[in-house]
């Protein structure tokens, strides 16, 4: 079966028959380099032409796309979590706010080509280090479908072809959304095998992808649960940009305002339980616990979410349940919070350091010391001052969306926006010179 076959299945939302399932990869590794030697020399005029392009065609199919959405939220088991159902459901306004982050992708300056560093050498050589794409990327995700586009956009953008494998839960809807990509990337001249879908949610096509394509993949993103991520790090036998957990922390310290702690507590956990940047682990002062904790925990509760505290939070707020060990390294994703007494800004560092899945804290204060002192402790990819968690995502961070937030050292921290997906390579120019 050829990629193009296999795309008009896709659109279909059928599937590819198991024994198909290693040809296909095969070849869509094989056509993923082909075009990512095209790709990586394309004007920015021609990406950023398929780009809006792009974010046309995903307005003029939302009918389409707003059917396949509901026809894969339908087939989702009863019990499926609200926090799951409300990440892969999609709405006009969502539709739109997915057409919006790709015109903002084109509007961001083309990453590949500039010169990051440059020097002159004492034998007259210059040197200059230059940014240059990663060539094909690898997004394995859940639950999203507007990860189809982000991914795919930011990806374009900074000259990778990306190869998309989404969830079987909402297979047909980023199917959908595909079509409308590939039919940007023909407006644009550009080759259509740039970003390419996997037709298939048969798990085989996972396994292939982490074994690399025979070379057909340079680095792999994956965006979704635990299990997903932890499968992937173990398995991958290429690079990963990855987060295993979003155990994200709010600090609330002794200086904090009162309706400031309120209102952000509230937004950074319950505006989207379900996201990575949601505050999973709320920390208090016992400085300020007979002022603030009643407040905080009050309009938490109204909203519906549930309380699991220490000792001390269980003995002033009868609502809630004790907490145990676990709940301390729990990523929630949905309309429960642990909260405990701290005794300052170190105790608030340790229980985050012990804890945290070094993705996004924040502290809460009018002190700007003890903001200094939290700031410089937390080893975390994102850390906030009197702000929500859930700015924790590439658009709020003006990269035009983001392929994923990365919580590793190596290479890309945080959200991995267009920067973050090129790598560098070296150019020298001479005039003759050998080397005695």
């Amino acid at each position: 079966m050829t990629i193009r076959d296999a795309a008009l299945s896709a659109a279909r939302a059928e599937t590819v028959p198991s024994e198909d399932v290693g040809a296909l990869m095969h070849d869509i590794g094989r056509r993923a380099r082909a075009a990512a030697r095209a790709l990586a020399v394309a004007p920015g005029a021609a990406k950023d032409a398929a780009l809006r392009a792009m974010a046309g065609a995903i307005r003029a199919r939302e009918a389409e796309i707003l059917a396949a959405n509901a026809a894969d939220l339908a087939a989702m088991p009863p019990a499926t979590l609200p926090s799951y159902r409300d990440r892969a459901t999609l709405t006009p306004a969502r539709i739109e706010a997915i057409a919006v982050a790709v015109e903002e992708i084109a509007a961001l300056t083309d990453p590949v080509g500039r010169v990051l560093a440059a020097w002159d050498r004492p034998n007259g050589l210059h040197i200059e280090r230059v940014a240059t794409p990663l060539g094909v990327i690898g997004i394995i995700y859940e639950s999203r479908p507007n990860v189809t586009a982000d991914a795919g956009a930011l990806a374009l953008k900074a000259g990778n072809v990306a190869i998309l494998r989404g969830g079987s839960d909402t297979f047909r809807s980023n199917a959908a959304i595909h079509a409308a990509l590939v039919e940007g990337l023909a407006a644009g001249g550009l080759p259509e095998d740039a970003i390419l879908f996997v037709p298939t949610p048969d798990r085989a096509a996972v396994g292939a992808m982490l074994s690399g394509l025979s070379g057909g993949i340079d680095v792999i993103v994956p965006r979704g649960g635990k299990s997903l991520v932890a499968r992937v790090q173990a398995e991958a036998r290429v690079p990963v940009f990855a987060h295993l957990e979003g155990i994200c922390h709010v600090y609330v310290d002794a200086c904090a305002d009162l309706d400031m702690a309120v209102r952000i507590v509230l937004n950074a956990k319950m505006r989207r339980p379900g996201v990575c940047g949601a505050a999973e682990t709320l920390l208090i002062d016992r400085a300020v616990l007979g002022t603030h904790l009643d407040p905080i925990l009050d309009a938490l509760a109204a909203k519906g979410c549930a309380i699991r505290g220490d000792e001390s939070v269980v003995a002033r707020w009868p609502g809630a349940t004790a907490a145990t060990e676990d709940d301390w390294r729990t990523e929630y994703l949905d309309a429960i919070i642990a909260v405990r007494v701290v005794d300052g800004v170190d105790a608030a560092v340790d229980h985050i350091e012990t804890y945290g899945s070094h993705h996004t804290e924040s502290i809460v204060t009018d002190d700007a010391a003890a903001a200094a002192r939290f700031m410089d402790r937390i080893d975390s990819a994102i850390v906030m001052h009197n702000a929500s968690t859930q700015f924790a995502d590439g658009g709020e961070f003006g990269f035009g969306g983001e392929i994923g937030i990365a919580t590793g050292k190596m290479h890309a921290r945080g959200p991995v926006g267009v920067e973050q997906l090129t790598s560098f390579k070296y150019r020298v120019h001479g005039t003759g010179q050998i080397r005695p």
